[in-house]
């Protein structure tokens, strides 16, 4: 019987493969946000996805770059799929488009293209649109309205004047609105009284990050990323947010409310944890995931948007070099890891 003696080597996996199991573990959510939301968000994916080939092709033709291996590697198509799930679904074409070319020429190519950049680039689009266009980004479609889909599309193309009419406040925007000193059990029952509050957190939205939540535990079982970062994630969110909780339960929403609203469940899955802009040590891994958390909750609560994930994450990446780099294991023989 023939036997293959050591050294046992894993074959490392492909970016192409890497990102083909993203986007499946991205399904769960697209289609669960599509039964919530409507028929428009696959036009937003479409829309995503069409921008950034395109751009992605031209500056690879432009840097003399060989365009068939990059622009094949999935890279771009899932930057593409996280703008259009971080951007609302009846956003105006141009705007996705805007954001998409922010991510590829902006925050990709102009450092260098796949691997070189440090800030995310499906963040970095979240973030320029958002503080750019405030009012478009805040325009999601209101609870219980179900425009047809060719009603959706005329939203979209600007070619309806009924995207007013048609949107509506999300829950965290609802709590933003209140103000810092109404209480948080009136805001949870105009959210009751608006059906924006479903078993746990935000009507519909809990669902959605719980398809997040699945996709995530995929990828974890793929070992396409480790446990650190979206755990350390998830748990600086909870924790930070029971403190003010059981400081003040009248002001300040429960911790699984906050975990399962927003884009919580998506950023500790599917943003935080890239490989490129984040820590790549297990120390450095946990602190990244518990700093972003930990900021994604106090930039909602007491910052100017509605939800903190994008920028939160865009902070961490400043500091993942330097996280590394005092994260970095002992040699080994050595006593004492770099301090």
């Amino acid at each position: 019987m023939h036997t293959v003696s050591s050294p046992y080597l894993h074959k490392p996996a492909s970016i192409a493969g890497v990102m083909r199991e993203v986007c499946l573990a991205l399904l769960p959510g697209i289609f669960v946000y599509t039964a919530f939301v409507g028929a428009a968000l696959f036009a937003q994916i479409a829309i995503a996805s069409v921008t950034a080939l395109a751009a992605e092709a031209l500056f690879l033709k432009t840097r003399g770059n060989p365009v068939r291996p990059f622009l094949t590697d999935g890279s771009a198509l899932v930057t593409a799929w996280l703008i259009a799930l971080a951007f609302p679904p009846l956003s105006p074409w141009w705007l996705t488009v805007t954001g998409v070319l922010l991510a590829i020429v902006i925050a990709k190519h102009l450092y260098g293209g796949l691997g070189q950049n440090p800030f995310n680039p499906a963040m970095v689009a979240f973030a320029g649109c958002i503080v750019a266009f405030p009012a478009l980004m805040a325009q999601w479609p209101a609870q219980g309205i179900a425009a047809p889909f060719g009603e959706q599309m005329r939203i979209i193309l600007c070619l309806s004047p009924r995207m007013d009419a048609l949107a509506g406040a999300t829950p965290l925007s609802v709590i933003k609105a209140s103000g810092a000193g109404d209480l948080y059990t009136d805001v949870r029952e105009i959210l009751v009284r608006q059906n924006l509050y479903g078993t746990f957190a935000g009507k519909g939205w809990e669902w959605v990050a719980s398809a997040y939540l699945l996709g995530g535990l995929y990828l974890l079982y793929r070992r396409v990323i480790t446990w650190h970062v979206p755990v350390a994630f998830l748990f600086g969110m909870a924790f930070v947010s029971l403190l003010f909780w059981r400081h003040d339960p009248m002001h300040y929403a429960d911790p699984v409310f906050q975990l399962f609203s927003g884009g919580s469940m998506l950023g500790a899955f599917f943003i935080a944890t890239d490989p490129v802009t984040g820590c790549t040590t297990p120390r450095g891994k946990l602190i990244f995931g518990c700093g972003a958390g930990v900021l994604a909750y106090l930039i909602r609560v007491f910052g100017a948007f509605p939800d903190g994930i994008g920028f939160a994450v865009l902070i961490m990446n400043l500091w993942a070099p330097m996280l590394d780099r005092f994260a970095q294991p002992p040699t080994f023989g050595e006593r004492g890891g770099r301090v």
